[in-house]
């Protein structure tokens, strides 16, 4: 029976096998979540739509980065000086 979104969301436990990322090192893996957590907010909000399938980038990124990162991550976004396009 097909699962909806908001039950696989539920039923996460940790980063599932993501074929853009093979190897052993996830740190790109990491990052590339973390950027699409905050693009699929800022999409999802401009157009005034529920942001709830993005928690699924967010439990991942937080299942393989270290929370130093993030909160680096989450500064430098405060800040204006982050790194990546979001």
């Amino acid at each position: 029976m097909a699962e909806t979104v908001d039950e696989k969301i539920q039923n996460y436990r940790t980063a599932p096998f993501d074929a853009r990322f093979p190897n052993t090192n996830q740190t790109r893996n990491c990052f590339q979540n973390y950027l699409d957590f905050h693009r699929c907010n800022k999409a999802l909000s401009a157009k005034g739509q529920d942001v709830s399938p993005c928690q699924w980038y967010q439990r991942v990124y937080k299942s393989l980065c270290p929370m130093g990162w993030v909160a680096k991550w989450d500064d430098q976004i405060e800040n204006g000086s982050f790194p990546g396009k979001i």
